[in-house]
């Protein structure tokens, strides 16, 4: 997974990496070079003391530094900006794959993993092809380099590099399998903290109001203290790693000088030759290291790309039509056919044949117990998800073969639980149609009812909105959501229990200023206040799933049980009447 990531977004790269990779060859053979030219200085020039010879071999020495650092600082530079880049369209290929996600893979996933996997994921992905450009392209060159350049030096006394190379090779494998384990479970646990972490910020109202900030913390402190247990494991096996390879490597140095100076004594071998070994030694054993610590990356980040590979392979199960309809004749019918909707892995279903029409310049109104799926019903009109059996049509047309710009243009849905983006009451208004004036924004939200505390913002429009509108009240935030709406003027308005917050006077109000407002559009309001939706122009009683009624109040109050037990629940007798 993780080679199929970065083979996907390599390509537009090919020149930087082409020429790291020139970058990176030069700069390693001036390293490899370096050694035999200082056992030139000894040999010929320290030995035999001619000075000359020293000052020239010492000139091209100067040269061939000089020349390796711009080579690393030049595929240091291309191979930071790669990795970032990189970095970036993953990231950017996530947040695409998930903005086209229906309501079923949100929840599959779940946000807090999303989260996680489009930062620590990514990153983790990233720092490794960083690590790859600056570290592993230099490490086989340097090795197979070092390895031909120790064998120019002295053949007999290269055979030392036949036990050291595998020992430390062994050691990496050995270890690095361990590791792998240990990095899925940290990335696990990370989804976990965050999970938690978004629950206890979001719901810290909930948590007070009950008392449960002990219980809260245990939670945390399970969470977080698995985490830190893998991320321990991890760390013993990186503490076991380097001290392995160090003792190899010091292992290493101490038997070159036996043998080397044996072979000194016999006059098989010069002491410029000897020093020269010991460097090439020393780094074939660093690329080894370098290969080492690359490898102890590798486990971690094949997990991130595993994760973010999952999310990329995802299909929505909201699918745009390869031949769209852009254009409609009538102007805002719509029409549920036979409807049936199963969440994936449910055993029955949460709608089943539903029927339902709703016409321009008519109100119609849906109610029924929690859970009898009136959320449901309206996710399916602008396809939050789409329907498991039957037809959703606007004027006629299915709304999967529609064009989703087209869609979306024609409905103005305001959801059961309205957010708002951090910004201002303007941008939030905005959102929809970003072309409309202060004088639309102002109507909306007179209509809306939320002209008068808008109004008493020291800023106005412009006053700042936290995210997900944490600094306004309920029935504020539920206001300027119908006014962010009623901002688009859509043919079809979906008003999902959109008024729970306010006090009957408000609802009162909004109501008659949106017959007002939405006099020539389709309005389907979901509520559980009977209040609401009594002088609706058609009612839908819905019951686990199913329609088993539909009429006027009155119309329903005479002869349907279920729609009776539920106003009779709120109203009396009389005033039920």
């Amino acid at each position: 997974m993780l080679f199929r990531l970065l083979r996907a977004h390599l390509g537009p790269y090919s020149r930087d990496i082409t020429l790291l990779v020139l970058l990176q060859l030069v700069s390693t053979i001036g390293m490899l070079y370096l050694p035999t030219l200082n056992a030139d200085i000894i040999d010929s020039g320290v030995l035999k003391g001619d000075t000359g010879y020293i000052l020239r071999v010492g000139g091209v020495m100067v040269g061939v530094s000089l020349a390796q650092a711009a080579c690393s600082i030049g595929a240091v530079y291309y191979g930071a900006r790669t990795a970032m880049a990189i970095g970036r369209d993953i990231r950017s290929a996530v947040f695409s794959r998930v903005q086209d996600f229906s309501a079923r893979e949100l929840n599959q996933f779940g946000a807090p993993s999303l989260i996680t996997r489009t930062t620590n994921d990514v990153q983790q992905v990233q720092m490794l092809a960083l690590m790859t450009f600056t570290l592993m392209v230099a490490a086989p060159i340097m090795c197979v380099g070092g390895i031909v350049m120790a064998l120019n030096q002295d053949v007999p006394l290269s055979g030392l590099l036949l036990a050291v190379v595998p020992a430390l090779g062994a050691v990496v494998v050995v270890l690095v399998g361990r590791m792998r384990p240990q990095f899925r479970g940290m990335q696990t646990r990370i989804d976990a903290v965050n999970r938690i972490m978004r629950e206890q910020i979001t719901g810290i109202r909930v948590i007070r109001a009950f008392v449960k900030d002990d219980h809260e913390k245990a939670r945390f402190t399970t969470a977080n203290g698995e985490l830190a247990g893998y991320a321990l494991r991890v760390g013993r096996l990186m503490a076991l790693m380097f001290p392995i390879v160090m003792g190899v490597v010091n292992v290493s140095s101490v038997a070159v000088f036996w043998f080397g100076a044996h072979r000194i004594e016999s006059g098989g071998m010069q002491i410029g030759a000897l020093t020269a070994f010991l460097s090439y030694l020393m780094q074939i054993l660093m690329s080894v290291m370098m290969a080492t610590f690359m490898f102890m990356m590798v486990p971690r980040a094949e997990v991130c790309a595993e994760r973010i590979q999952e999310v990329l392979d995802t299909e929505s199960s909201v699918v745009p039509p390869l031949h769209p309809v852009t254009e409609l004749r009538a102007r805002g019918t719509l029409e549920l056919r036979g409807v049936d909707f199963r969440y994936p892995g449910a055993e029955a279903s949460v709608l089943r044949d539903v029927d339902l029409t709703a016409r321009p310049g008519r109100t119609t109104a849906v109610i029924g117990s929690t859970g009898s799926g009136k959320t449901t019903l309206l996710g399916l009109v602008p396809r939050l998800f789409d329907a498991t059996g039957g037809s959703v049509l606007i004027d006629g047309v299915d709304v999967r073969e529609l064009d989703p710009a087209k869609l979306s243009e024609l409905i103005g849905l305001v959801p059961q639980k309205p957010y708002l983006f951090s910004g201002t009451v303007a941008s939030n208004l905005r959102y929809g149609k970003p072309e409309a004036t202060d004088e639309e924004l102002w109507q909306a939200l007179e209509t809306a009812q939320a002209a008068e505390f808008v109004r008493k913002f020291p800023e106005g429009l412009d006053a700042p909105i936290a995210q997900g509108g944490t600094n306004v009240s309920g029935g504020q935030r539920q206001r300027l959501a119908i006014a962010r709406a009623l901002v688009r003027r859509p043919e079809i308005y979906l008003f999902d229990d959109s008024f729970s917050a306010l006090d009957y006077a408000t609802d009162a109000r909004l109501r008659a200023a949106l017959a007002r407002e939405t006099g020539d559009a389709t309005v389907v309001i979901v509520a559980q206040r009977v209040s609401t939706i009594r002088d609706a122009d058609r009612i839908v009683v819905l019951d686990e799933g199913a329609v088993v009624g539909t009429g006027t109040h009155q119309e329903l109050m005479a002869d349907n049980p279920t729609y009776r037990e539920i106003v009779l629940s709120q109203l009396t007798e009389q005033e039920a009447a």
